[in-house]
């Protein structure tokens, strides 16, 4: 196993995600028992060992991790960028140094050239640095699998990598070209430019690009400086191509090479080389600090630091939802005048449909003391006696489950009211002129089913007005003729 950063946080990224599939108890007893061996080895757990240790688990064989794959895609990009940066670098150059023989190779053509690739390589360092990826098109080209969030927070840094390292190549061959060009052909540099410059102003620019490589080796190769006297000897204009060019010796054309070469090698060649050795420094920076925030880390370090806790039962029933099945179903409301609100049901007012002009309305449960109660299940027993079938519509509210005081309440009707009498409970919605919802209804219909399907049932009647005379077809979901209806 490597210690690279990056190749540590891909190759960790991916056992992650594959970890991600695993049920949590088995992460939890396998990272803790990892942790535990280590503290008997006395090593202290990190990310490498324990991926070390997942890959002794998976045994020899095992399938490349997206990590390693990540790894090749990123090379094959380095070495097309490298071979693209070598032959482009080639190509320039050669375009660079083209002239016909009446004229001169222009150094202020080159000394602008010289400064786009450091502007280029510049650029390239400051949008890793804001995370742009204007390469982003040319890398869902080139991957066939989608990146983890991970792998896309490293792309502008791996993108800089290679842009960098393919302008190392493109000046690379650059100054090679330039060298091959200096012994196989005769150059004729020359300087010329449209402004109004002196020879004394463009050997002052001169002087000073060419300050790095004369402060460090001023007695190495004297000629890489230009002096004023060739500066003086060297201009040309292109309208008076040949005028004046005899007065010089031939061979003082070719003395600018020496500074053309150090000029390359230290404004594009050296830049490249400093700023492809900081973008890998500030990739392995940023690997560990993704590595060390990566959620998967601080899953593991919980796993590895909390012990595990055994039942001995594999079964989880998390995912085992109750029986909600009931026997009974909704029943048509039975024709009763006595209505008893439960616990404030029907509150602040009832439904028109369920009030009548003889309706007798009776309260009890909630804030109502014992003795309130006790009343009203006498007044209603009386009631019921001299019915010829006693019946009792109680309202509830259908978003509150039934409580053990109801269920109190109506063991002590049964026991009170004439025998036969019958109770439908009509829970009423939020809103009192819409029916419930359906698995409000299935709580109290598995409510009266412990009760007793022949002495309660739920009952769902329809609570706004209708023209009887607009349709006579039933709607949806309503028995014909029963007012009430069905459960999907």
């Amino acid at each position: 196993m490597t210690d690279s950063p990056l190749r540590l946080l891909l190759d960790f990224d991916a056992r992650s995600q594959r970890d991600q599939d695993q049920p949590p108890a088995f992460l939890h007893r396998r990272d803790r028992k990892f942790a535990l061996t280590c503290a008997e080895q006395g090593q202290a757990p990190n990310a490498r060992r324990w991926l070390e240790h997942m890959a002794h688990l998976s045994g020899p064989g095992s399938k490349a991790g997206a990590g390693q794959k990540t790894l090749r895609r990123w090379r094959r990009i380095n070495t097309g960028f490298a071979f693209g940066g070598a032959v482009f670098g080639c190509l320039t150059m050669l375009g660079l140094l083209f002239y016909e023989g009446g004229q001169r190779i222009n150094i202020t053509v080159i000394l602008a050239f010289v400064a786009l690739q450091l502007l280029l390589a510049l650029f390239t360092t400051a949008q890793s640095l804001v995370g742009w990826q204007p390469w982003r098109w040319l890398l869902r080209r080139l991957a066939s699998e989608r990146n983890s969030e991970t792998t896309s927070r490293l792309q502008p840094m791996l993108m800089a990598r290679a842009a960098h390292l393919g302008g190392i190549s493109f000046a690379a061959t650059g100054v090679l070209t330039l060298l091959l060009m200096v012994v196989v052909q005769d150059l004729a540099f020359g300087w010329s430019t449209t402004l109004d410059t002196g020879a004394s102003g463009y050997h002052q620019l001169l002087t000073a690009l060419a300050a790095p490589w004369a402060a460090l080796w001023p007695e190495l190769w004297p000629a890489a400086v230009p002096d004023l006297a060739l500066v003086e000897a060297t201009r040309f204009f292109r309208a008076g191509a040949g005028a004046g060019a005899d007065t010089i010796a031939p061979d003082r054309w070719g003395h600018w090479w020496p500074f053309v070469t150090m000029l390359w090698i230290s404004w594009v060649l050296v830049p490249r080389l400093l700023l492809f050795l900081a973008s890998i420094l500030l990739l392995r920076h940023k690997a560990r600090q993704l590595l060390t925030n990566h959620p998967g880390m601080h899953a593991l370090l919980y796993r590895m630091e909390t012990p595990t806790l055994d039942t001995g039962n594999h079964h989880n029933d998390a995912a085992d939802l109750p029986d909600t099945d009931t026997l009974i179903s909704l029943q048509p409301l039975p024709d009763s005048n006595l209505l008893l609100c439960w616990a404030g049901a029907g509150d602040p007012a009832l439904p028109q449909t369920l009030v009548g002009e003889h309706t007798q309305l009776f309260r009890a449960g909630g804030r109502a003391s014992l003795a309130e109660d006790q009343t009203a299940l006498a007044d209603i027993a009386n009631q019921l006696a001299a019915s010829p079938e006693p019946a009792v519509v109680v309202i509830t509210r259908s978003w509150e489950p039934p409580t053990g005081e109801l269920e109190d309440f109506l063991a002590s009707a049964r026991e009170l009211w004439p025998t036969g009498a019958r109770v439908a409970l009509v829970p009423l919605s939020l809103d009192s002129e819409r029916e419930p919802e359906p698995h409000q209804l299935s709580q109290w219909l598995r409510f009266a089913d412990r009760l007793d399907p022949g002495f309660a049932s739920v009952s769902a009647p329809r609570l706004h007005w209708r023209d009887p005379h607009a349709d006579l077809l039933p709607e949806p979901g309503f028995e014909p003729g029963t007012e009430s209806r069905k459960l999907p």
